[in-house]
C-alpha cells in the first residue's frame, strides 16, 4: 500500500476539471522492494496525503462523473448514474473486481457500476509498482485503476480492490479510522480484511452523486459535455 494522493474534499466539484495530471498513489502503499512487511501497530504513520494529492484524486472523481454523464445526458429526469469500466488489462484481479463491484452496487443507490468490453469511463490495470496500487486521470474523462501484485499479497485484494474504487466513487482517504472503514486503507494494518464501507461512506457517495446530477444540470453542464 502506498502513500496516498487521494484525498477527495467533501463537496463535489463537478464542473473542474484541469487539462492533465500526474500518475496519484492511493491509500494502500507497498513497501520498497526488499522491505519487511509493515507491523500493523505501526501502519497508520506509513500514509500521509497532501493538498496536491488530494486536488489530483478529485479531478479523477470530477472525469470520471462527467464520463458518465456525457454517455447518459440524453435520458431526462437520470436518477442512477452508471459508471462503465474495463477489466481487460487486469485480468489476474477479475474476482476482487466483481466483488468489489457487487459490494458497491448493493451498498449505495445512485451509481452503478457495470463491467463493459467497450467504452469505458475508467479501466483496471495490474503489475508492479513500488508505489502500491493507485487511481490515475488525464483530466479529460481517461482513468485507470492500478492494482499493484505485492500490496495484494500482503493486504486483502479485496478490500484494496473496493478501497481504490470508493476513491473513483468520490471517497477521501481517512488513515486513522478503523477497519470497520474502508477508506481508512492500510491505518488498521494488514490483518484488516474489511471490504464494505460502512453507513457514512455509503451516505456520502449517495449524497456526491445524487448532488453531481443536480449540479450539473444546474450549471448546464450536462449540455457542455454532450
Amino acid at each position: 500500500m502506498n502513500r496516498s494522493r487521494t484525498r477527495l474534499h467533501a463537496v463535489l466539484g463537478a464542473a473542474a476539471l484541469i487539462g492533465s495530471l500526474a500518475v496519484a498513489p492511493s491509500a494502500f502503499a507497498a513497501p520498497a522492494a526488499g522491505a519487511a512487511e509493515p507491523a500493523s501497530t505501526n501502519a497508520t504513520s506509513a500514509y500521509a496525503g497532501s493538498a496536491e494529492n488530494a486536488a489530483a484524486n478529485r479531478e479523477f472523481f470530477d472525469a470520471v462523473m462527467k464520463s458518465a454523464l456525457k454517455k447518459q445526458a440524453a435520458q431526462p429526469g437520470i436518477q442512477l448514474v452508471t459508471v462503465r469500466y474495463r477489466t481487460t488489462r487486469a485480468p489476474s484481479f477479475r474476482s476482487q473486481i466483481a466483488r468489489s463491484t457487487q459490494i458497491w452496487n448493493s451498498s449505495v443507490s445512485n451509481v452503478k457500476l457495470q463491467e463493459t468490453s467497450s467504452t469505458a469511463d475508467f479501466e483496471y490495470r495490474e503489475g508492479n509498482d513500488s508505489r502500491g496500487s493507485y487511481a490515475s486521470t488525464d483530466g479529460r474523462g481517461h482513468g485507470y485503476i492500478f492494482l499493484d501484485y505485492r500490496q495484494n499479497q500482503q493486504y486483502n485484494s479485496t478490500r484494496v480492490t473496493a478501497h481504490e474504487t470508493g476513491h473513483v466513487l468520490g471517497l477521501p482517504d481517512h488513515y486513522s479510522g478503523p477497519c470497520s472503514e474502508l477508506m481508512s486503507g492500510g491505518g488498521p494494518g494488514t490483518s484488516c480484511t474489511n471490504a464494505y464501507p460502512n453507513a457514512q461512506e455509503r451516505q456520502r457517495v449517495n449524497s456526491l452523486w445524487a448532488g453531481g446530477i443536480a449540479t450539473l444540470k444546474d450549471k448546464g453542464e450536462l449540455t457542455k459535455v454532450r
